[in-house]
């Protein structure tokens, strides 16, 4: 098993953990950010990416978080398929251990929410108009945005002679940030399979007080989407720094 496994797996966890919370936070009712507003969300959710990433870099884990990204990593031939599969086990193990504990910190609030649809809200996305083919554009075109940046903020020569190492974690989470307030709005922008999956496992295991189904005819869209995405993004990138 890779050594970067820990690192892919906690980074998630913390991914999730943040950035489900701070939907909690304002969906939820009786928190004290209840009604923050999409601006707090998408905030939060930028500094969960930052957080997350600097926690698997620091593990020595390449910091992807994201299965659409190790699957555009296999594609790409940057590493082999075992150690994508790898990653992608940890990611949606970590996804759905950081969604358990967004239960868990929140607990006294699922009982005294009753919208069923704010509750799953909090674990994962759906649209703001429910169409499948934009629906799904709309993943391929976010997360196309989030690896053409994010390669783009890595490169040699984008923040002098050397890559922005130091900062690279947030400046991706300003990415993300940015993404959130630009194109998130039609699906909630899941941009990534974990992120979605992983917490809707969790939604539909987990006896959370006041839950309803968990869209699964919807399911397919945050998974499928951010991997097309991805991997286009990824061969483009390569083809244009080769």
């Amino acid at each position: 098993m890779p050594a970067t496994v820990l690192g892919e797996f906690l980074g998630t966890l913390i991914l999730l953990l943040l950035g489900n919370g701070v939907v909690a936070n304002v969906l939820l009712t009786d928190t004290k950010g209840n009604n923050g507003g999409w601006i707090v969300i998408t905030a939060g959710w930028a500094f969960a990416v930052m957080s997350g990433g600097m926690v698997a870099a620091a593990l020595g884990a390449p910091g992807e978080l994201n299965p659409a990204v190790s699957v555009a990593n296999v594609v790409a031939g940057v590493y082999p398929l075992a150690t994508g599969l790898a990653h992608i086990a940890a990611q949606l193990l970590g996804a759905m251990a950081g969604a358990t504990l967004v239960w868990l910190h929140h607990l006294p609030h699922w009982a005294r929410t009753s919208d069923a649809e704010l509750i799953r809200a909090c674990y994962c996305t759906s649209p703001a108009v429910r169409a499948t083919g934009p629906n799904l554009v709309a993943e391929m075109i976010g997360t196309a945005v989030l690896v053409l940046v994010a390669g783009a903020i890595g490169a040699r020569g984008v923040l002098g002679a050397t890559p922005a190492t130091n900062v690279g974690g947030f400046l991706v989470g300003c990415l993300v940030w940015g993404i959130g307030l630009s194109l998130g709005g039609p699906t909630g922008y899941a941009i990534n399979p974990a992120r979605d999956l992983g917490p809707r496992i969790a939604h539909a295991l987990l006896p959370i007080a006041n839950k309803r189904g968990s869209d699964w005819g919807y399911a397919w869209i945050p998974v499928v989407g951010p991997m097309v995405g991805a991997t286009f993004a990824t061969l483009l990138w390569r083809s244009l720094t080769a």
